[in-house]
């Protein structure tokens, strides 16, 4: 087993930015100022599968968008902190609320405000479209873009690490 499994292996909770990861990152704005946001079926279905696995599931996200609050709701995220400044403070929480290490986390993000928590967590991701910064400081770089099956991709690995999903790879109780 290598190394990104191994910390693939450890993870009781997916933490995840939105924009720039649960998303492209674009911004499309209606003339009254709200957001529409684009989400992948792929990226909501490998949420589901690890919490069908009862691995947690967050999302500390800098904006608060009612389009966001909407698919939390959809998933059933676990955790939702929406219009956070101090990231770190936000994972600081969760993990209070959640009595988890940080070792215990896997963690994806985008840009500068993610690395407070990227460089804390067992397991720190990016998509490809990251920040140079962000990159440098990952444990794992997916191989889909942002908003188009990153997260999936790293829901994939974590449920595979554990043996948790089967030869179609759907998820499974062990």
């Amino acid at each position: 087993m290598n190394e990104i499994q191994q910390r693939a292996r450890a993870v009781k909770i997916l933490v995840l930015d939105v924009d720039g990861v649960l998303t492209n990152g674009q911004l499309l704005m209606l003339p009254t100022g709200e957001e529409i946001k684009a989400f992948h079926t792929l990226d909501g279905h490998g949420i589901k599968m690890l919490q069908r696995v009862g691995i947690l599931t967050a999302i500390i996200t800098g904006r608060d968008a009612p389009a966001t609050a909407a698919r939390v709701r959809q998933l059933g995220i676990n955790h939702y902190f929406a219009g956070i400044a101090d990231k770190a403070a936000a994972f600081a929480e969760l993990l209070q609320r959640t009595a988890l290490q940080a070792a215990d986390c896997a963690y994806v993000g985008d840009d500068v405000p993610d690395l407070p928590v990227l460089q804390q967590v067992g397991f720190a991701c990016a998509p490809p479209e990251a920040h140079a910064t962000v990159r440098q400081a990952v444990h794992y770089i997916t191989q889909a873009s942002a908003g188009y099956g990153a997260v999936r991709e790293v829901c994939d690995m974590i449920l595979s690490a554990q043996a948790l999903c089967d030869a179609n790879g759907e998820a499974h109780l062990a």
